[in-house]
């Protein structure tokens, strides 16, 4: 409570325009950081259990979740694109002393992503059956990715409402009770699955037989544990940051209901571009899946473990992209263009630091992160190698994450997009669709690699000509 106590106050120097030491904006960054790292790691650990407990189940059983993931983060993102769009709303009102009109954002996102989440479940479950075979899957593991698929969009909804409601307390400046969630969310995720993934059985605990009962449903467990893992979790982030909100609370006075045109136009002018970047990102993540399909379900599987491997050396990078949205979109509503420049500027080279830290740790001990998941020694040793490649590419990762951050603070979303469609659709795509059929998984992940590099520079370009003139971004 302590901690919570002083990041509100050093936020609330920027609301109220009092000038701001080098020390303050680093306790900030840092108070919001932690929370929002331990948050984002906290995420992948969920998906990194998942994976081990159905990769002990066989390579066929991975390869089924595998075909289908890069297809469940394309619509989970376009859930965050959604929220996205009204929650910098809400920072710049914030920012700006505006508690009322952040509030009717609020009311006016509820309404807006809920009828969303809706139409992309529906859309979502329309295409389960035939979708393994779209990605190049076989009749194998074809029946275990409908399932997974299936199930895990039915919860599309909850997953709707969790995100909005952790991107409203992160744009409030509460990152405490987002991580809580978070790892809650992994917690009962971990639990679900040991039910209803394995079989009863019985196992030997401090010398005892202990019989555990489950469900026995295999990869279909693992979609309805992370399913009501996300139904649990998102009804009690929701009444958080809904009616227990400091700020956002919908118990707190408003204004007579009305729908405001400016509210859904700036949403969608900020959430317009992320949710096409979202689509066409998972679209070349899908078509990154079926360059790989091909080179048989050890390569498929050894790739979905890596990324996922990888994912908890990049999620740091996530974590202080959070704080620097919440910093610079209330940079920008209390009209202060110095914050703006110093927070981007020291949020974007603190993310490198951690995440060049990162890619040391994810090279040194890439088969062990390997062996967490999969007992197969071919996929483990293929994915190693794929991580050790990827490890060079972390602090360049690092600056277009925390970059890419900063813009959405500012409410820039377009030119972020193009810079990351071009790059992965140009770059990556090609290089890996030519190196594939040479080196195999290898080569996509020497694609990535090179691609990422890229892709760093030239959000560090854009970082730059934003920190020269942040009184520009203030005008918008």
């Amino acid at each position: 409570m302590e901690k919570q106590r002083k990041s509100e106050l050093l936020l609330a120097l920027i609301r109220e325009g009092k000038p701001m030491t080098g020390y303050n904006k680093l306790n900030l960054i840092f108070q919001l950081s932690v929370p929002a790292i331990l948050a984002q790691v906290t995420m992948v650990m969920m998906f990194f259990i998942d994976q081990a407990m159905v990769g002990s189940l066989g390579a066929e059983a991975s390869a089924a979740i595998g075909l289908v993931e890069s297809s469940t983060w394309l619509f989970g993102s376009l859930f965050s694109a959604a929220a996205m769009g009204f929650s910098v709303q809400v920072a710049h009102f914030i920012g700006a002393n505006d508690f009322v009109r952040a509030r009717d954002v609020l009311r006016h996102a509820l309404i807006v992503t809920f009828s969303l989440s809706v139409l992309i479940m529906l859309l979502a479950v329309a295409i389960a059956s035939p979708l393994p075979f779209w990605l190049g899957g076989g009749a194998d593991i074809a029946p275990d990715s409908s399932r997974y698929f299936l199930f895990f969009s039915l919860s599309g909804p909850f997953f709707q409402m969790n995100v909005l409601a952790s991107s409203m307390l992160k744009c409030e400046g509460n990152m405490r009770v987002a991580s809580v969630m978070s790892v809650l969310l992994c917690v009962l995720d971990v639990l679900f699955n040991f039910l209803l993934i394995f079989p009863s059985r019985h196992v030997q605990l401090l010398g005892m037989n202990v019989w555990i009962p489950g469900a026995g449903w295999g990869v279909t467990g693992a979609a309805l544990g992370s399913g009501l893992s996300f139904v649990v979790v998102s009804l009690w982030q929701g009444w958080f940051a809904f009616f227990r909100s400091k700020m956002l609370s919908l118990r707190l006075p408003h204004e007579p209901f009305r729908f405001v045109t400016s509210y859904l136009v700036n949403a969608f002018k900020i959430g317009a571009p992320m949710a096409l970047q979202s689509f066409l990102m998972g679209s070349a993540q899908i078509v990154s899946t079926m360059i790989v399909a091909p080179l048989g379900n050890i390569a498929i599987a050894a790739n979905t473990f890596a990324i996922t491997a990888e994912s908890l050396c990049y999620m740091p990078g996530f974590g202080i992209g959070d704080a620097a949205t919440t910093l610079v979109g209330q940079s920008k509503g209390a009209g202060r263009p110095d914050l703006i420049s110093s927070f981007a500027r020291m949020t974007v080279f603190t993310g490198m630091i951690v995440m060049a830290v990162m890619g040391v740790v994810m090279y040194v001990f890439a088969p062990e992160m390997m062996g967490l998941m999969t007992p197969v020694a071919e996929i483990r040793d293929l994915g190693a190698q794929c991580l050790r490649i990827e490890a060079f590419a972390e602090p360049m990762f690092a600056a277009s994450i925390v970059t890419y951050s900063v813009c959405v603070g500012i409410g820039d979303t377009l030119r972020p997009a193009a810079i990351n469609l071009g790059s992965m659709w140009l770059i990556r795509l090609t290089l890996a669709a030519l190196l594939a059929t040479r080196y195999g998984l290898v080569g996509v992940w020497v694609a990535m690699a090179i691609e990422l590099t890229i892709r760093g520079l030239l959000f560090l370009i854009r970082l730059y000509k934003i920190s020269a003139n942040p009184s520009k971004e203030v005008k918008k």
